[in-house]
């Protein structure tokens, strides 16, 4: 069955017009006469049966329908754009496209990837952010970062590190002492980590300790999100602490109780079996399983 598309040509004069509320201005920018934006627009309304504009001799003005297509497409062709000047820039380069947790890749991905490049200047990693399971069928990625169980069908599974996630809070909280014991802990405000949303109740735990609020406490989605809740002494938070070295480096945050939980999941690198013969991803795979195993041994998480 033929597909129910307009014209591209159409579509461009379209929405260049309902950006500008005007034929003869999206005439300049597009470099065409007024008659022919007249023309593709015309075709455009009798092709959807309805009307985009209404003409007055004041100009024209964007109908409701006119208003919500033209946000749709819109954003249709902007990804167009996007994709099409990615395909452009991609010629004779090596890549590979990356899904990532994005605190992860931000806080100790990003910062190391500058070896990589030294060691392999002719592969381009792109990074993408993705804080849920996907299926890689469905989109370009190449790999992820993923942080789970390593259950991920069609794909094989490098293990990069486990979390050991400490409670972290304001200085200000701690009210000049050195830390806080259990209890005290579990009287303040609980950051809760969406993605983690027992990780509290196995810490406590891991104390022998049974805490009813375990639960209760603000969300937040993003390491990232927790750590700044946490610095603005909303109240404490379970965060591995090599996703936050600068935040204790510098003393905006400080570790209220030394006992950390192990997760029973884990940071992998996810490659789909089909990919595993790519040489960009293969280079990728080895340097960051080493890299990780590095870090491990430095910071004695082995």
């Amino acid at each position: 069955m033929r597909r129910k598309i307009p014209s591209t040509g159409a579509l461009v004069a379209f929405e260049s017009a309902a950006r500008h509320q005007s034929f003869t201005k999206a005439a300049d920018e597009l470099s065409l006469t007024q008659s022919a934006i007249c023309r593709q627009i015309a075709g455009l309304e009798e092709f959807l049966g309805l009307e985009l504009f209404r003409r007055s001799r004041r100009g024209v003005k964007l109908t409701e329908a006119g208003l919500a297509y033209s946000r749709r497409i819109a954003a249709q062709l902007d990804a167009v754009e996007r994709d099409t000047l990615a395909v452009m820039g991609q010629q004779g380069a090596m890549t590979v496209e990356l899904a990532i947790v994005p605190t992860f890749g931000t806080q100790w991905l990003v910062p190391r990837l500058k070896d990589f490049q030294r060691l392999h200047p002719e592969v381009t990693v792109n990074l993408t952010n993705r804080t849920r399971p996907f299926l890689f069928a469905d989109t370009d990625f190449d790999a992820a970062i993923y942080f789970g169980d390593a259950e991920w069908s069609g794909t094989r599974a490098d293990f990069l590190m486990h979390e050991n996630s400490v409670p972290v809070c304001s200085p200000a909280l701690l009210e000049d002492q050195q830390g806080l014991d259990a209890d005290a802990i579990a009287r303040l405000p609980l950051l809760q980590q969406t993605t983690r949303p027992y990780a509290w109740r196995q810490w406590f735990s891991s104390l022998g300790m049974n805490v009813a609020r375990d639960l209760s406490g603000p969300r937040y989605e993003l390491f990232s999100m927790l750590a700044q809740a946490a610095m603005h002494e909303m109240g404490v938070a379970l965060i591995p602490p090599f996703l936050i070295q600068r935040e204790l480096a510098d003393g905006r945050l400080v570790i209220a109780h030394s006992h950390s939980f192990r997760s029973d999941k884990a940071y992998y690198l996810i490659i789909p079996e089909r990919k595993l013969e790519s040489a960009a991803l293969i280079a990728f795979r080895d340097w960051l399983v080493d890299a990780a195993g590095t870090y491990r041994s430095g910071a004695g998480l082995d």
